[in-house]
């Protein structure tokens, strides 16, 4: 089946009790049992719920993977992975990604006996060279957030396997209709479903999908042991959200392509992250391993001091954390979903007090360049 076809009906076939041709939402703690050990595949809505079911199965087939396991969060998500090691694991981190990741790995898992280098993954050979005994995963973000630096899923997953380590991909800024981690050969495919996957900023949610049977049993293990599950509504939200995820993302990368050509083409802007763009030093490898280039971009205003009012004067972009919703929004990544980087550290990364992000929604592209024209 193709995308938009799988995005419509993989998971979701018609309610059998009702011919329902959306799956229902199935808010109920627990289910009757017909016996001792005698039921019809639920038995307590931690476990499993038929709504939840759903969902993962529908992006798991949209991964190219075969089990999709849902979380609370986006960071659920990263926290049941991270939940495979043990004290003393190695675990080997792209530099410049989101501020809550770096937060959840330094802040707490490292009180926990797991070490962490922080490599600029965009040179394939920098992995190879931080690899140890220990080292167990590689956790990518690419694009990066906030600087949309690439990395090259393919060959680092090839050097990764030769150590038996595993690779995986937060593939939040593309959704798998752009760029599928796990078809380059990526064992995990991470995703904040609050994002483009639910599409209109009114849930919360986490997947993580993976190809690996093993794998998957002991993900879901976590997932049921520690509890932190997606709700049935939720599940339901972005069930709905993934079956216009083809159409949307589509109007997104047309209006972020024309947005950022509009911003790279203004005297008023310095420099813009963009891999849809030539001048991008990994435009080729965005090329290669992504069906498309998204919506996701930062810029830099000429001058610097002009940020704060630029974010103060934009009218229909709203300022807001988050990103991947139908409506426009722009943040201020230092202050923002990077805060929890010490600043001398952003600094360093690129990630500077007059960096934009801007993520491009599907209105009008002609009214989202004349607010931010008039903004700057």
């Amino acid at each position: 089946m193709g995308f938009s076809t799988d995005a419509i009906h993989a998971g979701q076939s018609p309610d059998p009790a009702t011919g329902a041709i959306v799956v229902p939402i199935y808010q109920t703690s627990t289910f009757v049992q017909e016996g001792l050990g005698k039921h019809r595949g639920y038995e307590y809505a931690r476990s499993h719920n038929p709504t939840r079911s759903a969902l993962e199965s529908n992006i798991a087939a949209l991964e190219l993977g075969s089990h999709g396991i849902a979380f609370s969060s986006g960071m659920a998500a990263i926290n049941a992975l991270l939940s495979l090691f043990e004290q003393g694991d190695h675990i080997i981190v792209s530099n410049a990604i989101y501020g809550g990741t770096y937060r959840l790995f330094e802040k707490l898992l490292g009180q926990f006996g797991l070490s962490f280098s922080w490599i600029n993954t965009s040179r394939p050979s920098n992995v190879e060279e931080a690899l140890q005994e220990e080292t167990k995963l590689v956790f990518l973000e690419t694009p990066t957030n906030p600087l949309m630096t690439l990395s090259d899923i393919e060959l680092i997953s090839q050097i990764c396997h030769r150590r038996d380590v595993l690779v995986s991909v937060d593939n939040t800024f593309m959704s798998p209709y752009l760029q599928r981690p796990l078809e380059l050969g990526a064992d995990i495919a991470i995703h904040s479903t609050t994002k483009f996957l639910n599409g209109h900023s009114d849930s919360v949610g986490g997947v993580l999908v993976v190809k690996d049977s093993v794998l998957a049993d002991k993900l879901y293990f976590i997932q049921k042991a520690a509890g932190a599950i997606l709700g049935p509504f939720d599940c339901w939200l972005v069930l709905r959200g993934i079956k216009t995820l083809a159409v949307r993302m589509r109007e997104h990368e047309k209006n972020g392509k024309q947005v950022a050509t509009f911003l790279f083409s203004d005297p008023r802007v310095s420099q813009v992250y963009y891999p849809g763009l030539e001048n991008h030093p990994q435009h080729q490898l965005a090329k290669k391993q992504q069906h498309g280039f998204g919506s996701m971009i930062s810029f830099q205003p000429e001058n610097r001091d002009n940020a704060p009012e630029i974010l103060k004067k934009v009218c229909l972009c709203s300022l807001a954390e988050s990103l991947g919703g139908v409506e426009t929004l722009i943040s201020h990544p230092a202050t923002m979903s990077h805060a929890a980087l010490p600043r001398q550290q952003r600094e360093r990364l690129g990630i500077t007090e007059d960096l934009i992000r801007i993520s491009v929604g599907i209105e009008d592209v002609e009214d989202i360049i004349a607010d931010l024209d008039q903004a700057l």
